[in-house]
């Protein structure tokens, strides 16, 4: 079971976390609904204008070539002073580079070795379960995450989620299911045991079962299938992080095949996480349950809180609103 003395509380909430000054909002120019969400986002979350980045990429293309990424990224670190820590890119696609995905090829580097066979280990993130709050500043990387633009409606649903999980903790659970998929369970050995936080007001419920259905308090639900049933009829808290352990959720946009995450946050999610390539079914290449939840609820934020629980991020794609910090307070 988690514990938190009120010790720990107060070092966490002076440790915890990422600031509006301290994110990069970088908005694609050539797609109308990046402009329009990233506008909305600036205002929502008060960004400075200075943190505003702007670039082009036509066509929206679902994956870049090394050399396209590097001229993208060299554009939006041009434009970056030392106090920025995270990145934001307001889009849906571009998602991914070669086998590795966008966010966690900015952020550490392209690993074009792991295309050869995408189901080797790949770079472990001296991020992973992090003490401190300032990736730049400490470990020399900027986190990032993607917030999707595909609907104007559902994305200012989206961030308005995020701001308000800022202003009360939710008496919520967090769900975590052992489903049949063997496979697709690797992880299910990190599921926190179930119990209660009570300074948290948080239930943590860890199941045997492949789905849940008709609960209305989700601030966590983690599982393992292509795809997860009965999703219409859930309810998330504002601030819930929620993803499946499957072969290719970060692809998108990928016409059938497995569930993308970006269902995840069309059902009430506020980030989500999935892999755009076959990474095998390594726990490492996914969130851990137990860094995921401790992180959180130290007051990390979304983006912090994710991108800390994934020990080999290099496939993996980040989504949502980063600055959702239900517990930081």
């Amino acid at each position: 079971m988690l514990v938190f003395s009120g010790a720990a509380q107060a070092q966490t909430a002076r440790q915890a976390g990422l600031s509006a000054a301290q994110l990069a909002v970088v908005i694609n120019d050539d797609e109308s609904n990046s402009v329009e969400l990233g506008e909305y986002y600036r205002k929502a979350r008060n960004i400075p204008a200075a943190n505003m980045v702007h670039v082009h990429i036509p066509h929206r293309p679902h994956k870049l070539d090394a050399a396209q990424f590097e001229a993208l990224k060299a554009q939006i670190d041009a434009k970056l002073g030392p106090e920025i820590q995270a990145v934001l890119m307001v889009w849906t696609a571009p998602y991914a580079v070669e086998c590795n995905s966008l966010t966690s090829a900015y952020t550490l580097g392209l690993d074009s070795g792991l295309c050869v066979k995408t189901c080797a280990p790949s770079k472990p993130s001296t991020y992973f379960n992090a003490p401190t709050g300032k990736p730049y500043t400490d470990y020399q990387m900027r986190i990032s995450m993607l917030l999707p633009t595909d609907s104007v409606e559902a994305s200012k649903a989206l961030i308005d989620r995020g701001v308000l999980a800022g202003f009360t903790t939710p008496t919520a659970t967090a769900y975590f299911l052992n489903t049949s998929d063997a496979a697709r369970s690797s992880r299910a050995r990190f599921f926190p045991r179930s119990g209660g936080v009570a300074s948290k007001k948080l239930t943590i419920k860890t199941l045997q079962a492949d789905s849940i259905e008709d609960v209305n308090d989700i601030i966590v639900y983690e599982t393992g299938l292509t795809h997860v049933p009965k999703l219409q009829t859930l309810k998330f808290a504002p601030g819930a992080l929620a993803d499946h352990l499957t072969s290719v959720g970060g692809d998108l946009l990928a016409e059938g095949g497995q569930m993308s995450s970006l269902r995840w946050l069309e059902a009430g999610a506020t980030a989500s996480y999935g892999t755009v390539s076959e990474p095998c079914n390594h726990w490492q290449k996914f969130p851990n349950s137990t860094v995921l939840l401790s992180q959180y609820l130290r007051g990390y934020s979304a983006i912090e809180a994710y991108w800390k629980s994934v020990a080999w991020p290099a496939q993996g794609v980040f989504i949502g609103e980063p600055l959702a910090t239900p517990y930081r307070h």
